[in-house]
C-alpha cells in the first residue's frame, strides 16, 4: 500500500581503461560487448490517464545500467555499475577509456543478481556543457586500509569526480576527483549517488548510509547525507554548516543529513523545488523535499521495518526536529530514478513527478500540490522490468534504464 503523507546494429568500439581500473574491472570487460542500438518495440498500446504507450528499447546489451544523460547535440552518455561508459552516438556504440579506479566486486548481501551495489553510478553532463565540455559521474572508490572504520581492513567510499570528453569520443580527459568520501567502510552496499545541478554554481550528490545506519546522524561522517559543492570542489560560503566554528564540529560539505540511501533526485525547473527519493528498510520508502540543513530522521525515525523480525525501526514515525517526508510507499518500493515531467507531447503530465522502482518494477507518475501527493498513477508495471533510471530526454520523450544483467535504455512513445 502506498501512502499520501498529511534495428541496426552499429559498430562497437573499445577503448582502454585507466590506471587501476583495469585491474579492478578487467572481470567485467568483456560483458559490454553486445552494446548495441537497437531501437524495437517490446510493448505497445500501454493503457495511462492521459495517453497511451509503446515502450521502445532503445539501447540493448548493457550490464546493469545504472544512470544516462545527454550531450548538446544529442549524444547519449550511459554508465554500466561493472563499471563501463559508453557513448551512444546514433547508430555507434562506444565505450569510453581512462576512468578512475573503481571497486565493483564489493561484498553486499543482498544485491539482486548476487553481486555488489558499488560501481560506476551516476552520471550528469555539466549545464553549461557547450561551454566547458564537463562530465560529472560518482562511482564506489576503494581506500587505503588506514581510510576504513572497523575491523575490516578493505573499504570502499562514493566519490564525485569530473572529467572532458577527448575529440574522439573514446577517453576522458582532464580527469579530476572532487570529492571521495572518508571514512571508507565494508559492506558495499547503499553508495546513494544521485547527482544534481541546481542552478546556483553548485552541485548536489547524495551518500548513502553504507548499510551501518550510524553515520547518518554524525554530521562528522559523511554517510547518509546530501554533499554540496562548488563545481570544482570546494565548500560552498553559503552551506548550511559552513560557518560552523568548531574544527570538530560538522562538515562544512554536508547540505541535509539523516537519509538512508537516495537514488532519485531532480530539480523542478519551475518552482526550483529539489525532490528526492530516499529507500526505506523493509517498506516505509519515501518522497522527499530537500532543504539546506534539515535532518530527515533515518535510523531514529523511519516508515519501514527490520528486514529479519518485522520489528519497526527506529523510535516513531516523527520526532522534533525531523523534516517529514511528502509522500511514501508503506510496502517496499525500492525507488531509483527521479524526474519532471517538462515540455512532452503529454500535455497532461506537465510538471509531474516520475518515480522508478526497482523491486517491484514500476513507473509513477506523482502530482504534487504543497506539501501534498494529490494524484499518483502507475505508469508501468513490469515491463521493461527493474527501473534503474528516470529521465527526459532532450526530444521531450521520458526514458528509462533497467537494472539487470542484460538491461537496456528504453523510450516511451506516446502512441497518439
Amino acid at each position: 500500500m502506498q501512502t499520501a503523507f498529511p534495428n541496426r546494429r552499429p559498430t562497437v568500439r573499445r577503448a582502454g581503461a585507466g590506471g587501476l581500473a583495469v585491474a579492478l574491472l578487467s572481470a567485467s570487460t568483456a560483458a559490454g560487448a553486445g552494446v548495441a542500438v537497437s531501437n524495437e518495440t517490446v510493448a505497445s498500446g500501454v493503457t495511462t490517464d492521459a495517453t497511451e504507450l509503446d515502450v521502445v528499447r532503445v539501447v540493448e546489451g548493457l550490464e546493469h545500467a545504472w544512470a544516462v544523460d545527454w550531450l548538446p547535440d544529442g549524444r547519449k552518455i550511459i554508465t554500466e555499475r561493472p563499471g563501463r561508459l559508453w557513448l551512444i552516438d546514433g547508430d555507434e556504440a562506444t565505450e569510453i577509456g581512462n576512468l578512475p579506479a573503481i571497486e565493483a566486486e564489493a561484498t553486499q548481501r543482498t544485491a539482486p543478481e548476487g553481486g555488489s551495489q558499488g560501481g560506476l553510478l551516476d552520471v550528469a553532463v555539466h549545464p553549461d556543457y557547450a561551454d566547458n565540455g564537463w562530465i560529472y559521474f560518482t562511482y564506489s572508490s576503494p581506500g587505503d586500509t588506514d581510510s576504513v572504520v572497523g575491523d575490516a581492513d578493505y573499504g570502499t567510499g562514493t566519490a564525485l569526480a569530473r572529467a572532458r570528453l577527448s575529440d574522439d569520443g573514446t577517453e576522458l580527459e582532464d580527469r579530476e576527483t572532487l570529492f571521495a568520501q572518508t571514512p571508507r567502510y565494508d559492506p558495499g552496499r547503499h553508495y546513494g549517488s544521485r547527482i544534481l545541478f541546481p542552478g546556483d554554481g553548485t552541485v548536489i550528490f547524495s551518500i548513502g548510509d553504507r548499510g551501518l545506519r550510524h553515520p547518518s546522524q554524525n554530521v562528522r561522517d559523511p554517510g547518509g547525507a546530501m554533499i554540496r559543492l562548488t563545481e570544482d570542489g570546494r565548500v560552498p560560503d553559503d552551506n548550511p554548516f559552513a560557518d560552523a566554528a568548531d574544527p570538530a564540529g560538522p562538515l562544512p560539505e554536508i547540505y541535509s543529513f539523516g537519509h538512508r540511501n537516495n537514488q532519485g533526485m531532480v530539480r523542478h525547473p519551475e518552482t526550483g523545488e529539489l525532490w528526492t527519493t530516499e529507500h526505506g528498510p523493509s517498506g516505509g520508502d519515501l518522497l522527499h523535499r530537500l532543504e539546506a540543513g534539515a535532518n530527515y530522521g533515518w535510523p531514529q525515525v523511519a516508515f519501514g521495518d527490520e528486514y529479519s523480525t518485522g520489528e519497526a525501526v527506529g523510535i516513531g514515525r516523527q520526532a522534533p526536529g525531523v523534516n517529514e517526508p511528502i509522500f511514501y510507499w508503506e510496502d517496499s518500493f525500492a525507488p531509483s530514478g527521479l524526474s519532471v515531467y517538462r515540455g512532452g507531447p503529454v500535455a497532461d503530465w506537465e510538471g509531474d513527478l516520475f518515480a522508478g522502482s526497482l523491486v517491484r518494477g514500476q513507473l509513477w507518475r506523482l502530482r504534487v500540490d504543497g506539501d501534498e501527493v494529490v494524484e499518483d498513477e502507475i505508469i508501468l508495471e513490469g515491463t521493461p522490468g527493474r527501473i534503474r533510471d528516470v529521465a527526459m530526454g532532450p526530444d521531450g520523450h521520458l526514458y528509462v534504464i533497467t537494472d539487470h544483467g542484460d538491461s537496456g535504455l528504453y523510450r516511451l512513445d506516446p502512441a497518439d
